[in-house]
């Protein structure tokens, strides 16, 4: 069969993307494909529609892990996938933490869209919370294994072994992680947005540019009228550091995180 290859993926601060194409870059080599169609649905207008998918495609499905789950401002989108019987390959990146759930819940929503997965697997990218918690990443140690599993899925399509990959997590889906404070109150997180530095601010409109929610006001880029889902692309785009986070709660788990998940998380990908 001649297959296209495309990919599909969120990335607020690029680690996903990275990931996905070093997978997709490998893969197309593997099995001498050329033609690669590429679905970046990070920002808003991307989210109008689902591109259609059909048995003669291979779909590398790549999201973030927040809290241990696919972020559930994404839900809605995923839910519209109607991939007539394409092969998939689900793909997550965590910032050190765990992933949690979020691979099985990602290769879940595919299945459900009529995909059949046969290759997933979670990878590390600097956290959106910090730049020390997986900083740099991912490295090209993990670029290493992106493409032995790229090379590994190539296998199993080239010899039509088409079963499907079973990845860690646990179904029912659990709850999103939801942090605690020193006294052990849950953190509100939904009532955090980013603050802005107005003596640094030179209002080029990164910030607004980048958010996918689009929920910063471009006139003023100071105020967030819309939903914040704390994925730190204002923050991390920043050119002169103006966009930041001043809740004590927010920091709070920041240092956290920083602190106890501080060791080096390996990949893994399942087949």
């Amino acid at each position: 069969m001649s297959y296209r290859i495309c990919s599909l993926y969120f990335s607020a601060t690029t680690t996903t993307d990275k990931v996905v194409h070093e997978f997709i870059s490998t893969l197309k080599k593997e099995l001498e494909i050329s033609e690669h169609t590429d679905y970046d649905f990070t920002l808003p207008h991307a989210r109008k529609t689902m591109p259609e998918f059909n048995e003669n495609d291979i779909v590398v499905v790549g999201v973030p892990t927040y809290a241990g789950r696919v972020p559930n401002l994404l839900l809605p989108y995923l839910n519209q996938i109607n991939a007539k019987g394409a092969l998939g390959v689900s793909i997550v990146l965590y910032g050190n933490r765990n992933f949690d759930d979020s691979l099985i819940e990602l290769t879940e929503l595919m299945t459900n869209g009529g995909m059949k997965v046969v290759g997933s697997g979670a990878f590390i990218g600097e956290h959106s919370f910090s730049t020390t918690l997986g900083a740099k990443r991912p490295d090209e140690s993990d670029m290493k294994i992106v493409r032995e599993f790229a090379t590994c899925v190539a296998q199993k399509i080239k010899t039509n072994n088409l079963s499907e990959s079973k990845p860690k997590g646990e179904s029912p889906i659990r709850p999103y992680f939801t942090p605690q404070d020193r006294h052990g109150n849950k953190i509100n997180f939904v009532k955090i947005k980013p603050m802005t530095n107005l003596k640094a601010c030179i209002n080029c409109k990164i910030c607004a540019k980048s958010c996918p929610l689009g929920s910063i006001d471009f006139e003023d880029v100071s105020q967030v009228p819309g939903k914040c889902m704390k994925c730190c692309a204002c923050v991390k785009k920043c050119p002169t550091g103006a966009k930041y986070f001043s809740d004590e709660g927010y920091l709070f788990h920041q240092r956290e995180l920083e602190e106890i998940y501080e060791r080096r998380s390996e990949p893994v990908y399942f087949l």
